[in-house]
């Protein structure tokens, strides 16, 4: 259940960001999911890929700074109050929440959440019944 996610940081520079898609395009590499926090002279590309290790060494290759963080991915319905109960979970079992972004498609939505308590939030959503997305789903 648990996504490696890429991080790469980004100056904040005309053609930065394609140079990122560029090299993962050609090395063959699917990017799932995105989401890119800025500031005024840098930012932060957070991305799930379909092969975060070749990713990773392919990106330094072309001298970006990269790390992997653990996430988690959570199936909620696309619906009013839906994000606010995982939340709720959460937070009722003292997982706080570093980041997240989100996605619908059809009645269902996807939130990848990063938290210092990967585990445990893995453990807390599965005894609530509410369904976690692995790698190999957010790729297929």
């Amino acid at each position: 259940m648990i996504i490696r996610q890429l991080s790469v940081f980004l100056e904040n520079t005309s053609g930065r960001l394609t140079e990122v898609t560029d090299t993962l395009g050609e090395m063959g590499i699917n990017i799932s999911a995105l989401s890119i926090a800025d500031t005024a002279d840098f930012g932060i590309l957070r991305m799930i890929v379909a092969q975060p290790e070749k990713a990773v060494e392919a990106l330094r290759g072309r001298g970006f700074s990269v790390s992997l963080t653990d996430v988690i991915c959570v199936v909620i319905d696309d619906v009013p109050g839906s994000l606010s109960r995982v939340l709720r979970v959460l937070s009722d079992h003292g997982v706080s929440i570093e980041y997240m972004y989100a996605f619908a498609f059809g009645d269902k939505a996807s939130a990848v959440i990063r938290t210092e308590a990967v585990e445990e939030a893995i453990r807390v959503l599965q005894e609530n019944q509410m369904e976690l997305r692995t790698s190999e789903e957010i790729h297929s």
